[in-house]
């Protein structure tokens, strides 16, 4: 293996040791377990691809900087180590259908990277995704849902999260949240950026579908005056 390869690898390794010392945290880090140990994760089968930055690189160093929580620092000094290494993504039109009403300020900045999954910088898997994502600061991540069944690593110290209703709840670094396929389900962003794990069990290529709130202009503006 290559250095390259060798962060990569130990961050997805960081991942997994994380979700088996929190089996019992919510049904969906069983079925990520069950389906991550029939995969051949072995070093030498890593894909070894040229890594692509983002302009976002300045939120999204901020971003790892804020992984502070003590039992997420295996992580966090992974990420740190192997974020160059990596492939990064923004996503608007690769999960939405064209028109969506994604909102400006997850269209300003979101970012993602595979780990495994069918275009991944890790391991190759057609229908399983594995990896990282991020949205900016003071964004409201609209209501939607998908057929992908999804689970949820929180890396930042806090997150707004509500499931198909009008609530919010807020959720710490190190809480898992699984969004069964079809579950409504919005994150909202407050002054720091959001970073987590993501995994989809499968249908990785099924759309994402929004769905409306009458709330949205409500919330983006409360988010939008924290910063003055």
């Amino acid at each position: 293996m290559t250095d390259k390869q060798r962060r990569i690898q130990a961050l997805i390794g960081s991942i997994v040791t994380y979700l088996q010392a929190h089996r019992a945290a919510t049904r969906g880090v069983d079925l990520t377990l069950d389906k991550l140990a029939a995969m051949d994760l072995k070093g030498e089968r890593l894909i070894d691809l040229p890594p692509q930055g983002t302009r976002h690189e300045e939120v999204l160093k901020n971003a790892i900087a804020g992984i502070v929580a003590p039992e997420l620092q295996e992580i966090a000094g992974c990420l740190k180590a192997a974020k160059d290494d990596l492939i990064w993504r923004e996503d608007n039109a690769q999960f939405y259908p064209p028109g969506a009403e994604l909102g400006e300020g997850y269209t300003k900045c979101n970012l993602h990277t595979l780990l495994i999954g069918p275009d991944a910088c890790g391991h190759h898997h057609p229908d399983f995704n594995l990896g990282i994502f991020m949205l900016g600061p003071r964004t409201l991540y609209r209501d939607h849902n998908h057929d992908a069944p999804e689970l949820y690593l929180n890396l930042s110290e806090k997150s707004g999260w509500r499931f198909g209703t009008r609530d919010w709840q807020d959720y710490p670094a190190g809480s898992l949240i699984w969004n069964a396929a079809g579950d409504p389900h919005a994150t909202r962003v407050y002054d720091q950026p959001f970073i987590s794990v993501f995994v989809w069990l499968e249908n990785v290529n099924s759309p994402c579908n929004v769905i409306h709130f009458d709330d949205w202009a409500e919330i983006e503006q409360d988010l939008a005056n924290q910063s003055n």
